[in-house]
């Protein structure tokens, strides 16, 4: 028998394939059960209409701390932010839930080995660049990796089988993103087997909530924190608890942070960063459009020639608002394995189905204002997102190597 308010909210929600599919002839009562609980888990907020940004807003360019602007404050700027981790100040969260498919390796990303006569894991490197720091500011920082519920056990085995890297275990905290049903493009929730719902990721915007839900926003708020640096796995070179980058965001009374890069050309594959309406806002490359992308400022630079390199200083106070704002939720298409309501399993030839995710870039948005802090590429920027050509594994290691890292 089917509790009540579950059925409620499987009519609410336009669910009827589902709910027939759980008084059918069709499930064992075992079956029933696990998917039942699997029900009344999950957030039914994912089908109710959200926030969209209007791109035919007042959208802006935003003014960007240079290199330059940096090298001549540089000194206060990293004292400034050496003295805050050394007071605790600071948390990391690394966005460590993807597989490295992309990469051609069916494994968590982050065990990828980009070393060539030696062994070097890209969550070596991650952890290399943060121990840097760690010397330097002479204590250990609060380290947070998001897993997904199917990389976090290899996930965690990994590093107890590498001795973290050389990083006190004690100071490194798993958990495990959220995730929300997959629909077909009609809206009916999709299985994946018989007893199992078919669920992904519900976006790398979701890291603060999974934590939040994971209990470790109390923790984080009953420590001295105030910030939280949060990175995604891709970039092997990024700066990471960059006190520089704490010390500018301190020093310039901005809300956040974000790190910038020069793009390589108009059309490059990042969002760029500007304002919407006033407010500090990312918009993606796919949807900038041809005047946007080539308009220039007076002294010939572009002016929307800066884009993220999801390297973000947030701060924790303001982050807990975030959790009851009606934040964007962006619908992507895929091509996603299931079982229909008959027992038939199948294998789409194309996109079939709906992923619901947030993205991190909109918690940019919903901060007052944001430094938007230039790094320099051949420094900070050596992102692996394909297996060949433009960001790719080919490219990080030339990168890793004129920066002095043996391969």
């Amino acid at each position: 028998m089917i509790k009540e308010s579950l059925k409620e909210n499987l009519i609410k929600y336009k669910q009827d394939r589902l709910l027939s599919y759980l008084s059918s002839e069709n499930i064992c009562k075992a079956h029933e059960c696990r998917l039942e609980n699997q029900l009344e888990n999950i957030d039914w907020s994912f089908l109710e209409p959200h926030k969209v940004y209007d791109s035919g807003e007042d959208i802006k360019p935003i003014d960007i701390m240079l290199c330059e602007s940096v090298e001549k404050d540089r000194e206060i700027y990293e004292q400034t932010g050496l003295g805050a981790i050394r007071d605790g100040k600071l948390a990391l969260v690394l966005l460590a839930g993807g597989q490295g498919t992309r990469l051609g390796y069916n494994h968590p990303k982050g065990m990828f080995n980009i070393g060539i006569s030696n062994e070097l894991y890209i969550f070596e490197c991650l952890i290399n660049n943060t121990l840097k720091v760690v010397d330097k500011a002479g204590c250990f920082i609060p380290f947070y990796i998001m897993t997904s519920t199917s990389n976090n056990e290899e996930t965690e085995n990994f590093f107890r089988e590498h001795n973290y890297f050389g990083y006190d275990p004690d100071y490194i905290t798993f958990f495990i993103q959220e995730s929300n049903p997959v629909t077909d493009f009609d809206g009916n929730i999709l299985l994946s087997d018989k007893d199992e719902l078919c669920m992904s990721p519900n976006g790398n915007g979701g890291w603060f909530s999974s934590m939040d839900k994971n209990g470790l926003l109390d923790r984080l708020l009953a420590s001295p924190a105030e910030w939280i640096n949060v990175f995604s796995v891709d970039n092997v070179l990024q700066g990471i608890a960059d006190p520089v980058f704490l010390g500018a965001t301190i020093k310039s009374k901005k809300v956040c942070g974000a790190k910038v890069v020069a793009k390589a050309a108009p059309d490059e594959k990042v969002g760029s960063i500007c304002t919407l309406s006033g407010k500090p806002h990312i918009i993606e490359y796919y949807e900038l459009s041809e005047d946007m992308m080539n308009k220039k400022n007076p002294d010939g630079t572009y002016s929307y020639g800066y884009g993220v390199t999801l390297n973000y200083l947030f701060p924790i106070k303001k982050l807990k608002h975030t959790l009851k704002a009606d934040m964007p939720l962006h619908i992507v298409k895929k091509a996603v394995q299931y079982m229909d309501y008959e027992g038939n399993y199948i294998i789409p030839s194309e996109e079939n189905a709906y992923k619901y995710e947030t993205l991190a870039l909109d918690l940019i948005h919903a901060m007052d204002s944001c430094l938007a802090y230039e790094i320099k590429r051949e420094k900070e920027f050596a992102p692996i997102k394909n297996k060949e050509g433009v960001d790719s594994i080919d490219s990080a290691r030339e990168l890793l190597k004129k920066n002095g890292i043996i391969l």
